[in-house]
Parts: structure tokens; sequence; C-alpha cells
């Protein structure tokens, strides 16, 4: 930090506390005034440690030092009315203080260095967010795309949720996962999951294969990883695969142990239902049996994929998040208004108190041709590529 950022820092804290730097000042003023017009039987300057105690929660280090050595220079004063600096009572007094508000200072400088490893460790963290789940493409082909991710850890920004998508062709292939397990091993295997997605997901022609593809994967990186972890055998992946061809009005869901999406259709909200298939990860434990189901999805309709930390998060009495009743009362929204609002309900339901990391993605299938694969061309509502008058 450059000596100018140092000051303007010293300066917007200075002028915050301000105000409260009067309470230590004016507790000092009053104990010296009271003591020095006390009998000298009555003797009040011990409290003047109470000054620079108080200093250490509203200041910072040099602000703490100086309201001590202020303290000090008090006792010192009232030793001088009563009796002079050479009595052992008001030496010892002068000591005492002085120590005790050395320690304040050191303190201060402790809980002032863990403030600046706290702030490096979020920076870190939306670092790894950045570099991990990368912000979607709001347009992807025909689909308006909108997410967020809502960490429970107040001092993180990302956890074991997941999403990410992949353009193939004249398809969109979208991935939504929760991994099981908290900390570095979830975030690591989230990681893993999704650069496994880019590639897999333009290497398989099926959904089906391509969760078997990631299922090997998440099994291959556990082994390697996770070998060494007591619960390793207890991790897994829930998540959902789509696949949405721009052309036509359906779309493919695999489904991988994830909560079903819903689907908002004319003002209406319904749950995809699909059979089910063990989580990513069993590593053998159960058959891999996936299976691929069609519905429809035209234009206007806007599905909504979500982590079980949004429709598990509970309220002040316990209740869980109604997702499927408040959902109807945003079904015209535009992606990005549907997940602003879900995100402000869901706050608002628990107090801002989230338990779980909780991952919410809107994706809408418009009537218009938008920009193709890495905007390198204009495919229209049937896949084929279209003019781009520009380029004649």
């Amino acid at each position: 930090m450059h000596l100018g950022q140092r000051f303007a820092v010293t300066w917007q804290r200075w002028h915050a506390t301000r105000a409260l730097v009067l309470l230590p000042l004016g507790l000092i003023a009053t104990i010296t005034v009271v003591d020095i017009h006390s009998p000298e039987s009555v003797h009040l300057g011990p409290l003047l440690v109470v000054a620079p105690a108080i200093t250490v929660a509203i200041g910072g280090v040099w602000l703490t030092g100086l309201i001590g050595v202020l303290a000090v220079v008090a006792q010192v004063v009232i030793a001088v009315f009563h009796g002079g600096l050479t009595t052992p009572n008001h030496i010892s007094q002068i000591i005492g203080l002085a120590i005790l508000s050395a320690l304040a200072v050191i303190v201060c400088l402790v809980r002032d260095r863990r403030r600046a490893e706290l702030a490096q460790v979020r920076t870190v963290s939306e670092a790894a967010q950045r570099a991990l789940l990368r912000p979607l493409p709001r347009r992807l082909g025909v689909l308006r795309i909108s997410c967020t991710y809502l960490a429970a850890a107040k001092e993180a920004r990302i956890g074991g949720d997941l999403y990410a998508v992949a353009r193939i062709g004249n398809r969109t292939r979208v991935l939504i996962g929760d991994v099981r397990g908290k900390g570095l091993n979830a975030v690591g295997e989230a990681a893993a999951l999704m650069g496994a997605f880019q590639e897999a997901a333009h290497q398989h022609a099926t959904l089906p294969a391509l969760a078997s593809a990631l299922d090997r994967s998440a099994c291959r990186y556990s082994a390697q990883f996770l070998g060494a972890d007591d619960e390793a055998e207890e991790h897994f992946i829930t998540a959902l695969l789509l696949e949405i061809p721009d052309g036509g009005s359906v779309a493919r869901l695999t489904h991988c142990g994830h909560p079903p999406p819903l689907l908002i259709s004319r003002g209406q909200v319904m749950i995809v239902q699909s059979s089910p298939a063990p989580p990513l990860g069993m590593c053998g434990l159960t058959q891999d049996i996936r299976t691929s189901h069609t519905f429809s999805f035209g234009a206007g309709d806007t599905l909504l994929l979500y982590t079980d930390g949004l429709v598990e998060a509970r309220d002040s009495s316990g209740a869980f998040y109604p997702l499927e009743e408040r959902l109807p009362l945003w079904a015209k929204c535009h992606p990005d208004a549907l997940v602003e609002c879900v995100q402000r309900d869901l706050l608002a339901h628990t107090g801002g108190d989230l338990r779980d990391d909780a991952a919410v993605l809107a994706v809408q299938r418009t009537a218009m041709a938008h920009v193709g694969h890495l905007g390198s061309e204009l495919v229209g509502s049937d896949g084929r590529p279209m003019v781009d008058l520009k380029r004649h």
C-alpha cells in the first residue's frame, strides 16, 4: 500500500471514529479533574486504564497508543498534586498504567493484523471465484442466461456449488452441481468437475454418455486427491445436465441426484420430472444407469436451476424456503430480474443467515436469433447459420 493510500485509509478511519474518540478523552479529563479536587484518601487514578481499553474497540494502534500516553500523563499530573512522584503508591500506579496501556496497543496491533489477513483471504477467495466460477455469458445461442452464487461463509465467496455452460455447434449444454462437503476439498472437486465438463461436453454425443464421463472423472479425482481422507468414500456430487438445441422447442435433461429444475411456461410453474440416477462420484457403489429425458421448452419459457442450499434454507421458525410458491410471482420476469428477486427473497426469508451455499441459474429460450458460439456466427431459431450482413 502506497503512502498516499495509507494516509487516505487513516483519515477515513479517523473521520469515522472522531466522535467516539471524545469518550476516552472525556474520561481522562473527568477522572483527572475529580481526582485532583478529591481528598488524598480517594484514588481515582487507576480508573484511567479504562480510556486505552475503550480505544482498542474504536481506534487503531496509533490512536490507542496516544490515548495510553495521555492517560499516563494524567496519572503523573495527579501524582504531582497528591504527594509527588516519589511516593510508592503513585509510582506503582504510573508503572501499572503504562504496562496496561502497552498491552492495549499490542492487542490492537494483533487485531489489525488479523483483519489484514482476513482481507487478504477475501481477496484470494474472490480471485478463486473469478477463476473457477467465471461469469456465464448473458446470451448464448438462442438463450438468455443469468446466475448468482451465495456462499454460506461470510469470509468466503465460493464453496462446493458449481455451474458451467458449453456451446456445442448449434446446441448449448448446461451443468449445475453441488459437491457434498465443505472447505478446500469441496472447492477442488467443483473445479475438477467444471474442467472435466468443458472438455467432455465436446466429446460425447449424448447427455448420459457425458454424465458417465463426468462420473469417471469424479472417481479419478477422489482416488487421487481424497484417498487419505477418512470420509473419501462419502464424497459425491449431485448434478443436472441440460442440452438445449437452438432449433425446435425441446430440451433434454439427465438427472444425477440433484433437485429437479422448475419450468416457467405461459405464467405457470411446473417441476420437470425425470428418472433419477445416482450422483456423480459414487465409484462403483451403484450401477451407472443414466437416461435422458426430453421435455417441451419453447420460446419465452424459462428454466430455473438451483442447488439444495436454496430450497433447504430456513427462516427463524425453521420453515424451508418455499421456492415453488414464490416463483409464480416472478413468472414474467427477465432472467436477470428473476435471479435477483429469488436472491433478495431468499435473504429476506433467512434474515441473511445462510447455512449452506446456494447457486441459482435461470435459462430462457428466445424466439430471436442471437450470436452463436464465441460470437463467430449468427444462428436462427432453426439452428442454421444466418448471413451476417455486416460482412458483405
